[in-house]
Order: C-alpha cells, then structure tokens, then sequence
C-alpha cells in the first residue's frame, strides 16, 4: 500500500480530493499567489532595509551622547575646581578680586 493523506491512500484520491486538497490549503493561507509572495517579500526587504538605518542613526546617536555626557562631566569638574566667593552677606558695590587675592 502507498502513502496516505487523511487516512486516505492518495492513488485513490482523485481529482476531487485534490481540488479539495489545493483549495483547503488556499483557505489556510499555505498557498498563495506569487505575487502575493514577492509583493511580502519586497515589504520584508524594505523593512530590513529601514531597521538597519534606524540603528546605524541609534548608535550615531548614542556615540554623541556619550560624547556629551564626558564633556559635561569636565565642565562640572572645571567648575567645581573654582574657588568658591567668602561667605557671608554680598551687597551690589562689594567685589571679590580672586586674582589679586585677599587685600591686606
């Protein structure tokens, strides 16, 4: 005895068991035209495409980013490394000459 489909040996099948065969598959979604295909394809491919320039502009992104934040943590170095001004009250005509240091 040879193979067998559904409990069925396929050379007894016919060719309305073979209509019905290609029909429940087209109903199924396993057989589809090719246009169909290449059109999904094509959209696959596209969308491949747009991933991979999304994530080359992420990581150009990220490697700014970085950047940044290394500048910002010298600009907060360098600003902390200032001399702070005296403590105590400030008026509008009183100035600091860090330059000359404390007058004598």
């Amino acid at each position: 005895m040879g193979p067998e489909l559904f409990g069925l040996p396929v050379a007894q099948a016919g060719p309305t068991a073979l209509l019905a065969l290609v029909v429940l598959l087209i109903l199924r979604g396993d057989l589809v035209p090719r246009s169909i295909l290449r059109d999904v394809r094509e959209e696959r491919d596209m969308w491949r495409a747009a991933h991979t320039t999304s994530e080359a502009a992420r990581q150009a992104a990220l490697d700014q980013t970085e950047e940044l934040l290394e500048t910002a943590r010298l600009g907060n170095q360098l600003l902390n490394s200032l001399p702070r001004p005296p403590r105590g009250e400030v008026t509008p005509d009183a100035r600091v000459d860090q330059a000359s240091g404390p007058s004598r």
